[in-house]
């Protein structure tokens, strides 16, 4: 009896740890889901409330560059090309062609995907930082390209952008739609970052950020998986250039094609976790805020850009794998750390236990 006893308490912390896990991130995502329901409701003013946008569109974006750069290990800071092209691709659908805003930024995003196949197939070619060379002359040149044709996108005037609502939609309306919108899209990326990390896909792509030489040795296609994490990530981070500029109504070459843009992604995502599935969301809603705090404090300042760096310094020598790792880590040792104690304990008290029925029998035996 008292060994049958002692296994199931020491087997009690292994079967009840990670049912206990799951529980709390269950936990933790249903409370994500009623805080995103009931954000527009309790935001102060629209002011707030276009900030929460802004941290959804940042999120969105995060989570699709983390499509191809958690999952590879391939940094781009030139992934603003792929949110400035689905900007420019959604506006000119409607103004040239007459689309319907929302076939049109579904449309632009398909175009955007088909350009990022020849890309892919010229700069996946390279590693390192031969590849980040690569996606930052792209966003460069698309720069250039989009401030000089002056009669197709407008130029470095910039273009205006049809808003999808009527002129009877108030701006704090418009604001609280975009954000169900964006909360929309950013659930899309994360189910789809949650389905290629569990499919053979995703073991391939694994295999080629921790080592690409021997998973190419193994029989991974390794140039196929790339590729298709990239215009997979390409997509979604056009969707959300799309969607900004729906709701921002106004498009700028200078910011929409910005180096600075996607060093934010990198930034995000590399803060909360790059092989974490709300990694890219967290460090979203920490830099998003960060960064509409010091523009709105010290407006035109690039005080901003200070801050942002010191972040990027930071998280690169202390937390290099993210927040939510090293977060998971600590209370993974803390939850050994405990099991080991209560097993100590356990053991402990059977052996005391043994002790003293040791001690009584030989004096049943003398009496």
């Amino acid at each position: 009896m008292p060994n049958a006893s002692s296994g199931t308490r020491a087997s009690g912390p292994t079967t009840s740890g990670p049912t206990t896990a799951r529980a709390v991130r269950i936990a933790a995502l249903l409370a994500l889901v009623v805080v995103v329901l009931l954000f527009p409701s309790l935001a102060p003013d629209p002011f707030i409330l276009s900030v929460g946008v802004v941290i959804l569109s940042y999120a969105v974006l995060a989570t699709s560059w983390n499509l191809v750069g958690g999952f590879t290990g391939y940094i781009s800071l030139g992934h603003a090309a792929y949110s400035g092209l689905g900007g420019y691709a959604t506006a000119l659908l409607i103004l040239r062609s007459g689309l319907n805003p929302w076939l049109a930024l579904v449309v632009g995003a398909l175009i955007v995907a088909l350009i990022a196949i020849p890309v892919g197939i010229a700069s996946l070619r390279v590693r390192g930082a031969s590849f980040v060379i690569v996606s930052i002359a792209l966003v460069l040149i698309l720069q250039l390209t989009f401030q000089s044709w002056h009669t197709f996108t407008g130029g470095s005037g910039g273009l205006r952008v049809p808003r999808p609502f009527g002129p009877d939609v108030l701006r704090p309306e418009q604001h609280e739609r975009f954000f169900y919108l964006h909360a929309v899209l950013l659930a899309l990326a994360l189910l789809t970052w949650w389905a290629i990390e569990r499919s053979r896909l995703g073991a391939g792509l694994k295999a080629i950020r921790e080592d690409e030489d021997k998973a190419q040795a193994l029989g991974v296609p390794t140039f196929a998986y790339k590729l298709t994490a990239l215009v997979t990530s390409a997509f979604f981070t056009a969707l959300g250039g799309g969607l900004y500029a729906l709701w921002f109504g106004y498009l700028d070459p200078i910011f929409q094609f910005s180096i600075l843009v996607g060093t934010y992604m990198v930034l995000m995502a590399l803060l909360g976790g790059v092989r974490s599935l709300f990694g890219p969301l967290l460090g979203a809603v920490v830099v998003g805020y960060a960064v509409e705090v010091f523009k709105s404090q010290y407006g035109d300042t690039q005080f901003h850009l200070v801050a942002t760096g010191i972040l990027l310094g930071l998280v690169v020598l202390f937390m290099p794998d993210g927040v939510i790792p090293a977060l998971t880590s600590f209370l993974n040792r803390r939850r050994r750390a405990a099991s080991i104690r209560e097993v100590s304990a356990e053991e402990l008290a059977r052996q005391r236990e043994d002790e003293q029925r040791g001690d009584k029998q030989p004096e049943e035996a003398n009496r």
